[in-house]
């Protein structure tokens, strides 16, 4: 060392401090000079801000870095980003690359990893990335319906504002409270019925429907088809008895239908009555006794 001259040592210090600065940025950046890694693509539509050396996740987990990013010149509308993970991660085929937008701008690229796989893609391999909605852009599409609500809640507040200004609210807040007193009352009569009342009537309504299947079990064990048969037979006599009645051929139809023999009867009965009438009133005339003979 001895033997350096002055212009070699600068040279060797400026290197090293090159060397330091490149390492210590790319450590800020997340890229470890000193640990393998494995390179995979991803190729996007629209990487929505993708920063190159942002960070790569899996299950929430930091496993990489986005070491690069290139538009795609032969395939246009492609956006294609290099990542870089560690040595021990294989990803398994079936993984999802999705575009996830941080709350402060920017998007973060996250691996869903499938349960299942068939295999794994080898170092090299190109992914087909999801350009999946983040946080803040759920947050914008909400914004006109958010509007909305706010409006609605401006109004809600404001007719609030002049119900609470209306002279009348304490009228009206009386009236409330003398209206849930009623109701308060009526719920403990309620109550009061329901412990004390309704078992009463619930036990004579059993007693009813006891009376009612009792009579109902008498009523089946009456012979109904032969009683009503007898009413029917009973029936059917009282038509006949009224037929004949109707008739001229039977003295009950003719005492009934025939006007000369009511006359006849009508006129004898009068007669009878006159003959009594005269018998009383001139019995001499009918009736001749005597002790001693008959006298012309």
């Amino acid at each position: 060392m001895k033997h350096l001259t002055k212009e070699v040592k600068i040279g060797l210090t400026g290197i090293l401090a090159i060397a330091v600065l490149f390492i210590g940025l790319n450590f800020l950046k997340g890229i470890n000079l000193f640990k393998s890694s494995n390179s995979y693509y991803i190729e996007f539509a629209d990487i929505k801000g993708l920063a190159k050396s942002g960070p790569v996740f899996a299950n929430g987990y930091r496993i990489g870095v986005v070491h690069n990013i290139e538009y795609n010149y032969q395939n246009p509308g492609h956006v294609v980003v290099e990542i870089s993970v560690d040595d021990g991660m294989r990803l398994p085929k079936g993984t999802q690359p999705k575009l996830v937008t941080a709350m402060l701008g920017g998007c973060d690229l996250h691996l869903t990893l499938p349960e299942q796989a068939e295999g794994n893609y080898a170092p090299g391999d190109t992914l087909r990335g999801d350009d999946t909605e983040g946080l803040m852009d759920k947050a914008e599409a909400m914004l006109p319906e958010v509007e909305q609500i706010i409006s609605k809640v401006d109004t809600l507040l404001t007719t609030l504002n002049s119900l609470a200004a209306n002279p009348n609210l304490p009228g009206i807040m009386a009236d409330a409270k003398s209206i849930t007193d009623n109701l308060n009352e009526s719920t403990e009569q309620l109550n009061v019925l329901l412990h004390k009342d309704m078992p009463a009537l619930t036990g004579k309504m059993n007693r009813i429907g006891d009376n009612v299947i009792t009579l109902t079990d008498n009523m089946n064990k009456l012979d109904l088809q032969g009683t009503l048969s007898k009413v029917d037979t009973t029936l059917n006599y009282v038509q006949l008895m009224t037929e004949k009645l109707n008739r001229d051929d039977n003295t009950l139809g003719l005492l009934l239908n025939d006007s000369t023999l009511y006359k006849n009867l009508s006129h004898t009965a009068g007669s009878a009555n006159n003959l009594l009438i005269d018998l009383k009133e001139n019995p001499k005339r009918y009736v001749h006794f005597s002790l001693f003979g008959r006298k012309n």
